[in-house]
């Protein structure tokens, strides 16, 4: 029997680094369960259309639409699973030990300047899209591909930027947060404002400042093992 195509990938710290601002009960269930589901789904619907193991996730995701790329059979499974995959997969790479929290550097600062006015400018309108977001789903800050510009957007349910032909902004991620109920229901309850507002506690700039330089190359930030199926 071949090995799977989709596998849960390791966190870089222990489910208590976050801690207070994030649990350690919710970040296990968050990982274990919730992620592993995408997973296990992606690897099951493979089993179902051989076709997509030609695909690494990151393409998975920017065909997400594409029905040349992918069976119209598949599609919203794909969408939803593929979406859930790479989106938890960025996810724990941009979160990191309060301690640890290094700030942007110059260049993701300018840039914030650039696009926003000031950090706190973007941060309001970061905290906006996530308290915004009706139901479940992200909010991102990403790199414009034409203007090589920050801009900050939200998509519904397991939706990212990289799917071109499906969410209103596109662009390269590199910054997210879920706001999806099972994020963060266990501590925050029905308050999500103050979930987004100590998720700030918990960012790993040195990764968002990494994936700026990735975006503004036009690459994808690289967030699982090679390769990426």
């Amino acid at each position: 029997m071949s090995a799977p195509a989709f596998s849960l990938p390791a966190l870089h710290y222990d489910y208590s680094a976050l801690e207070p601002h994030i649990d350690a009960t919710t970040m296990t269930i968050h990982h274990t369960k919730h992620h592993n589901t995408y997973v296990n789904n992606m690897n099951a619907v493979c089993q179902k259309d051989a076709s997509l193991l030609s695909l690494d996730l990151v393409v998975l995701n920017q065909k997400v639409g594409d029905t040349s790329a992918i069976s119209a059979d598949v599609m919203t499974t794909v969408r939803n699973n593929g979406g859930g995959h790479w989106n938890h997969s960025f996810f724990w790479t941009v979160l990191g030990k309060p301690a640890d929290n290094n700030g942007p550097s110059a260049e993701v600062k300018g840039a914030i300047d650039a696009a926003f006015g000031s950090f706190d400018q973007m941060q309001s309108a970061f905290n906006a899209a996530a308290a915004g977001r009706f139901g479940s789903g992200w909010a991102w800050l990403g790199v414009d591909a034409a203007s090589k510009g920050l801009v900050i957007t939200s998509t519904p349910n397991q939706d990212n930027p990289l799917m071109t032909a499906v969410v209103d902004k596109p662009c390269i991620p590199i910054l997210g947060l879920d706001v999806w109920e099972h994020a963060y229901y266990l501590k925050y309850q029905n308050k999500r404002p103050e979930y987004i507002q100590n998720f700030w506690q918990v960012v790993n700039w040195d990764n968002v400042n990494k994936y700026f330089a990735e975006a503004t190359q036009g690459h994808v930030p690289s967030v699982l093992p090679k390769p990426a199926l």
